[in-house]
């Protein structure tokens, strides 16, 4: 069962970095239920739970009952999540990938990323074991907070978001156009490197259409930069 497009519902934040917290901060906003969790423990989320509400819960319980979990740390820490992290969700639940891929700044190589060609959000499928939406991974952190618009409104910026699992995608869409943004949908997990880092689209604060052409200009090969 999906939950209905539209309605307030319980959503578990991973990560309670710039992307975390500013989701934790518009999400509960907008009158969702939202557990936030990070690897230090719930104890050093107190200021961010008293400015939005959010309950901190320690890593094992942030997706407990949760119909939306975010899963938003560095890549390099996926594997080290809980053992069944997700088994406490909600039937359905709906998995947002916001990470990214910094081998030579941050995560290190990673073999199946770059041996075998697996696009970023897919390795972290596997990680998790549940098939995830890649959203959010090349929007800035304060823009969640400073850059929704009401729709039509000309200066409403677009995000990509893709996934395999189409009633999940629409689940998300309908989340990033809460939070005041335009949605395009970037096609399956593994059409999901055109959003990767270093990629025309990522960091590209534009409207659905340009946004849809930086998908389609996307080069197949991964930038030297962005290789481990």
């Amino acid at each position: 069962m999906r939950p209905p497009e539209g309605r307030a519902m319980k959503i578990g934040i991973i990560g309670a970095g710039n992307i975390g917290g500013n989701l934790a901060r518009r999400l509960t906003a907008l009158g969702h239920e939202v557990s936030v969790a990070n690897s230090r423990g719930p104890h050093t989320l107190t200021a961010l739970a008293e400015e939005t509400g959010a309950t901190p819960v320690p890593v094992e319980e942030a997706a407990r009952g949760a119909e939306v979990v975010v899963v938003t740390i560095p890549l390099k820490a996926v594997p080290d999540l809980p053992s069944g992290v997700l088994d406490g969700a909600a039937e359905g639940v709906v998995v947002i990938d916001t990470g990214n891929y910094y081998p030579q700044q941050r995560d290190g190589r990673i073999a199946a990323i770059e041996d075998e060609g697996l696009t970023e959000s897919r390795w972290t499928a596997q990680q998790l074991g549940h098939t995830v939406v890649k959203a959010f991974n090349g929007t800035y952190a304060q823009d969640i907070l400073d850059r929704g618009r009401p729709a039509g409104d000309p200066d409403r910026i677009a995000l990509p978001v893709a996934g395999d699992d189409e009633a999940a995608k629409r689940v998300v869409r309908t989340l990033v156009d809460e939070l005041g943004f335009d949605s395009v949908d970037a096609g399956g997990l593994d059409d999901s490197w055109r959003q990767q880092p270093g990629t025309p689209v990522y960091g590209l604060r534009a409207g659905v259409d340009e946004v849809t052409k930086a998908l389609a200009d996307a080069p197949a090969e991964r930038p030297a930069d962005h290789r481990g």
